[in-house]
């Protein structure tokens, strides 16, 4: 007999404020009338709904203090390095590798937006032994952030399997700022969407026989969640809310994702008051298949390849297949993720 956790859609209802509703309503009006000029194509037509689009994202945005967008917490220059990487993203013609290197540079911006403020965070140093030895050894010091009260708490949970390649970048992330390298652990849910369903009837299944993780570490700690996409937030309520009917009571939440949904956005920041939900890019819509639009496909096929329906990959097959290179670059949190796998 399995092991499943089923969330419909109808558990999602009531969330949303009155507010919140007019709010969707109206950008969804402004998509359905942007959609016209696709059909003849008019370009200017295009970019000037879209434009309105954007700002009027930035204004609901700034109700909701949970939701950071970085295209608007950002100055110009750093608005159009993100608006180039989700560009690169999107485009159909962009391939495997690609992706993935572009993925990468999302996340490491993500981090760098939720957890370094050169402002005020104090500073710490990093002492760096060179290959350079004559006349004697030569070492180099370096300024950085100290962060480590921020980070130093942190479990990385991954919702299998388009999470796993994002999470082990912030991961990475951590790591490199930590002052003593900090390796987070890692939890790891089985967690899928039933895409035979529409946004109206959707179900979210997590299966907790090939889900690995230990309720007595997540307890208290800061969770962090990268998932490429944030579409209607079901994936991670399922997750939490079974967390939290488990009897854990995390200290933070934080949801880093390459692209969300408005409605996604909102609507996982009213279910989990103690997440802050970190996006790079703000899709207006998603349609009824709920698939965001325009969004960039299917990132988990984009990041890992497609699997045969009758012999999908797991876990150790996926690490395997990300080949030598990011073997090499993320190798501790290959370790790690064995280690939580296979005990």
């Amino acid at each position: 007999m399995s092991n499943k956790i089923i969330l419909k859609a109808d558990d999602l209802d009531g969330y949303f404020t009155e507010e919140d509703i007019a709010d969707l309503k109206k950008l969804d009006a402004m998509f359905k009338e942007t959609m016209k000029s696709f059909d003849p194509v008019n370009k200017d037509k295009i970019i000037e709904g879209y434009d309105k689009m954007g700002h009027e994202m930035h204004l609901i945005c700034k109700k909701h203090p949970q939701i950071k967008v970085y295209s608007f917490e950002t100055d110009m220059q750093a608005q159009a390095e993100a608006s180039r990487v989700i560009a690169k993203l999107r485009d159909e013609r962009t391939d495997h590798q690609e992706f993935m290197y572009y993925s990468q540079r999302a996340y490491e911006m993500l981090f760098r937006m939720a957890y370094i403020n050169q402002k005020t965070d104090n500073k710490g140093h990093i002492i760096v032994k060179t290959p350079v030895t004559y006349p004697v050894q030569n070492y180099a010091v370096h300024k950085i952030p100290d962060i480590d009260h921020k980070i130093h708490n942190a479990v990385m949970c991954v919702m299998l399997r388009g999470a796993l390649l994002p999470s082990m970048i912030v991961s990475k992330e951590i790591e490199e700022y930590s002052s003593d390298s900090y390796l987070t652990p890692f939890a790891l849910f089985k967690i899928s969407r039933n895409d035979t369903k529409n946004e109206s009837d959707m179900e979210y299944i997590m299966d907790l026989d090939k889900s690995f993780f230990k309720l007595e570490e997540l307890d208290g700690k800061d969770l962090i969640f990268a998932d490429p996409m944030n579409a209607t937030g079901g994936s991670l309520i399922t997750v939490v809310k079974y967390l939290q009917e488990q009897g854990i009571k995390p200290k933070s939440i934080a949801f880093f994702n390459t692209i969300s949904t408005l409605k996604g956005s909102i609507r996982i920041t009213r279910a989990l008051p103690n997440l802050t939900c970190y996006t790079l890019w703000m899709d207006p819509v998603m349609n009824e298949k709920a698939y965001i639009m325009p969004g960039l496909g299917d990132a988990g096929d984009r990041l890992n390849g497609c699997d045969a329906k009758q012999h999908p990959r797991n876990i150790i097959q996926l690490l395997a297949d990300y080949g030598h290179n990011i073997s090499s670059l993320y190798r501790s949190q290959m370790f790690e993720i064995e280690r939580t796998v296979l005990g």
